[in-house]
């Protein structure tokens, strides 16, 4: 969040349960002979070791999904408290009760229910901290059900014509990012958010993608930037951006305007930074993932456009740009850090304007 008035950007404990593949021990041994044949003191490093472990796979998450699997479980252990159930008590069923329990519960933004997103996602939320916080061994398909019957739930929805949540972010194609680099003042804010907004399209990224990149992260090269986006929901990835055709929008030429009027010298500190709301010094530390999508809908009310920009609009304008212009799947998966064949990167094509690849080309 932004810094009001000095910035414009400004349960249930469980002992860990160890557990050894039955490889692990002589033939025709169990998991839990195999562990009952070590000694108390092994037993205790053994414990210690996948605690360890365990905290170490959870601090790798970004900040923004560690919060959000813990608002994810504060909604289950209020319905377990409303059930009188265990929070471990994960199963098939419960989690059905669950989204059926989500779907009359008010959204914490418009006041209107909850957005079916949240809900498969809080599903989500559940299992993981089950895993990962409670050791729980839980079917990789321990919530199939629960989404089919919010899958019929949606269908029914749309069936009715009922809205809920805010829907995706709408697409900030390239011809609108242009008008917004265009539109932006030529202040040190106007610099900075032009640089933010060119950036968050040329690699495709997510809020806080774009929040946590360092100067280091950017190494300039005779055929752009190399962009190393080493905070990412899935995994880090290297995103080369070559120089644009125009320099008005091109994300190097943004970058490197931005880098020498912020002075960032120290390759260790954040390349996008606040900037203090009176006089727009540059101040210490970087922008969370909230303000990133401010500055892009920032960006948009500048160049007027008749749509509002979220912070996740240039990554969906950059495959929807993408595909239009004709460039294979593959390299688009690439460059957004996409799983080949991503429902997520699909659906954006699919929601283009269809003239491209309209069934009716070249029949009538």
């Amino acid at each position: 969040m932004e810094q009001t008035g000095t910035s414009t950007d400004a349960s249930h404990a469980v002992t860990p349960a160890l557990v050894l593949p039955a490889s692990a021990g002589p033939a025709g041994t169990t998991a839990a002979t195999t562990a009952a044949a070590f000694s108390p003191d092994v037993l205790a490093k053994l414990a210690e070791l996948e605690q360890r472990s365990a905290q170490h796979e959870k601090n790798l998450r970004p900040q923004n999904t560690s919060d959000s699997y813990a608002a994810d479980w504060k909604q289950w252990t209020e319905f377990c408290a409303l059930l009188e159930l265990p929070v471990t008590a994960i199963t098939p069923g419960s989690l059905t009760a669950f989204v059926e329990w989500l779907w009359f519960q008010p959204g914490w933004k418009n006041g209107t229910c909850t957005a079916p997103s949240t809900i498969d996602r809080r599903l989500s939320g559940v299992v993981v901290t089950g895993r990962t916080d409670h050791h729980l061994v839980l079917d990789k398909t321990v919530a199939a059900r629960a989404r089919r019957v919010l899958k019929a739930k949606v269908k029914k929805m749309e069936e009715t014509g009922e809205r809920r949540g805010r829907g995706p972010a709408p697409a900030l194609l390239a011809e609108h990012l242009r008008a917004t680099v265009l539109a932006a003042p030529e202040t040190r804010l106007g610099i900075r958010d032009r640089s933010i907004g060119l950036t968050a399209f040329a690699i495709a990224g997510r809020e806080h993608e774009v929040a946590h990149l360092r100067v280091r992260d950017f190494t300039e090269t005779e055929h752009g930037m190399e962009v190393h986006v080493r905070v990412s929901k899935i995994k880090p990835r290297k995103v080369k951006v070559p120089f644009g055709s125009r320099p008005s929008s091109c994300p190097v030429r943004a970058w490197r305007a931005w880098k020498a009027e912020a002075d960032l010298a120290d390759p260790d500190d954040f390349a996008y930074k606040p900037l203090h709301n009176r006089w727009h010094t540059v101040m210490n530390g970087g922008l969370d993932p909230e303000t990133i999508g401010d500055v892009i809908t920032r960006l948009g009310t500048w160049a007027e456009l008749d749509f509002r920009p979220t912070g996740h609009s240039p990554r969906r304008g950059l495959a929807t740009s993408s595909k239009r212009a004709g460039n294979d799947r593959k390299e688009i998966a690439k460059q957004g850090g996409w799983a080949d064949n991503s429902a997520a990167m699909e659906g954006y094509f699919e929601d283009g304007d269809g003239w491209e690849d309209n069934a009716l080309i070249g029949v009538l």
